[in-house]
Parts: structure tokens; sequence; C-alpha cells
């Protein structure tokens, strides 16, 4: 009897098999399935980013149902995950096994993937996305920036963000600042560009916090989206949804919601650290409260 990875139980039905891929063409032709959800994943497969990931799919008769992508070098190394709930965990307990992640995953994914990593708990992620049709650029002076201003430019995010860019990323990116009196204040980017996919994501969008509230954040978006939208057919971005002002700002330049997702730290389970945390939570459940 052959167990399927859909509801994890003995059936007859095909046997579903998991492998690492360096096919591009299969990648892309399941990504584009939901072009905007897999919006960063379509990304990576361009030549630039795609010697930094590692692929793992499943197949039921022959024909994929799920795909994981690990994006190697960064810490937390970023998952994401689309597809067969049970392809899914396969892949996480063969195939691709990193410790420490920043998952990217549907929420009806959640539960079945915490069989194979503790999932930490947040806020739901918003996809938003917009297109040369229901762009709304707004007025103002936002200047590009360069790869020799990235000194400036991780000076500001050291205000909120704890990794730092290099100047390749801004070579390779597009970033917009606005500066007031030599100093730069606000600032937006890319995550990653897609020339063959004509895709791209919107993000490090950061505003010194004596700054905030003058609209430096929605000038430096347009700008950075104007641009991209002059080689890309459509731009994404992510937003929490507890960010109820961000969310106003990106949908006043034409976003609008396209899904809602999780976006968690996640550990992978049976490593010494679950060992502790099992052990604590034992004595914690035999521990009886004083008379």
């Amino acid at each position: 009897m052959a167990t399927t990875a859909r509801d994890g139980v003995g059936v007859a039905q095909s046997p579903v098999e998991v492998a690492q891929t360096r096919d591009r063409a299969l990648l892309r032709g399941f990504l584009e399935r939901d072009r905007l959800r897999a919006a960063y994943a379509i990304c990576d497969l361009d030549p630039t980013e795609f010697g930094r990931t590692r692929w793992g799919i499943a197949r039921e008769n022959g024909l994929p149902i799920a795909v994981v992508l690990e994006y190697t070098g960064l810490t937390p190394q970023p998952l994401f995950v689309m597809g067969d709930a049970g392809g899914i965990v396969r892949v996480l307990r063969e195939v691709i096994r990193p410790r420490l992640v920043y998952l990217a995953a549907d929420a009806a994914h959640i539960a079945p993937i915490e069989r194979v990593y503790r999932v930490d708990p947040g806020p739901p992620m918003i996809r938003m996305y917009v297109n040369r049709h229901t762009f709304r650029p707004v007025s103002g002076v936002a200047v590009r920036l360069m790869p020799a201003e990235v000194t400036d430019l991780n000076r500001l995010y050291g205000l909120g963000f704890t990794s730092w860019l290099p100047p390749e990323a801004v070579a390779r990116g597009v970033y917009y600042g606005v500066r007031l009196g030599g100093r730069l204040v606000a600032a937006a980017g890319t995550h990653v560009i897609s020339r063959e996919a004509r895709l791209a994501a919107v993000g490090n969008v950061m505003t010194d916090a004596d700054f905030r509230n003058r609209g430096f954040a929605k000038l430096t978006t347009s700008a950075v989206t104007e641009e991209l939208l002059r080689t890309c057919d459509e731009i994404v971005l992510n937003v929490r949804s507890d960010n109820p002002s961000a969310i106003a700002a990106y949908a006043a330049l034409g976003y609008h919601e396209y899904c809602q997702f999780e976006e968690r730290l996640a550990h992978r389970r049976g490593g010494p650290w679950d060992s502790i945390v099992g052990q604590l939570r034992q004595l914690l459940s035999t521990r009886k409260e004083p008379m």
C-alpha cells in the first residue's frame, strides 16, 4: 500500500516522490500557477539569484505537487513553500533540511509543517501588488541612491534592521531616498528583481523616527515603483497585517491586497534546544501548585 502525501494515511494511490532539482523550467512552470503568491521564488530563478538557492520538489504520477525553496547565505535562511501540504512536509523531512529558517507559507501549511519545525507566533502578512494600470505616483523629490551611499543607507536601516546591505545589493537593485540637510532620512528599495519574469519585490522601506508621518515612505516607495514599472509588469511587496498606516500608504499608490500568508521564524525539531525545551515542559507539567 502506498502512502499519499496528501492525507498521510495508507491508501491505494500512486506514491509521492521527492527530490532536489535544478530544473528551472519545471520550477517556473509550477510557480507561475500563482505568480503573485510565488513572486519572490520566481525572481530567485534568475541567474543572478539561482546560485544561492536550493530547491526540493514533490511529484505524484510524475507531476509536481509541491515546491520548497531554501535561500542560502542568510541567517535565518528564507524558506518558501507552495503546493500540497503533505508533499511540502515530505520535502522538508527528506530533502531540504535547514535548522533555522524564516518561513513563508500559507496559513493552512503551518500545522503540517509543525511536525518538522517549531513555528514561532506572529501576525499574518499581506502580499500587495501593483501594475501600470493601477499605479498612482505621488509628487515630490526622491533621489536615486548609488552604491557609494550604502553607508548612509545602512545607518538608516540600523535604526530598525539587524542585517546590513552590501554595495552590490544597491547596484543590482533600485533604491531611492529623501535627504534633508544632507542627511538620509528615508529610503525604499528592492528585495529582488527578475528581468526574465518582468517581476520585482519592493522592500527595505524605512523612515527615521524623527521624520515620520511626513509622507516620505510613500514618496520613496512611489519612486522605486515607478522605476521598476519601466521594465516589470507587476511589483509586489509585503506588509504586516497589524500596520494599517503602511497598508493605507501603499494602497494610496495603487497597490492592492492579493493574499495573506504567514512569515514566521521556525526551528527544526530534534535538535538540542528541542530536547531542553521538552524537559522543561515535562518538569512544569509535573510540578504541583503549593497548597
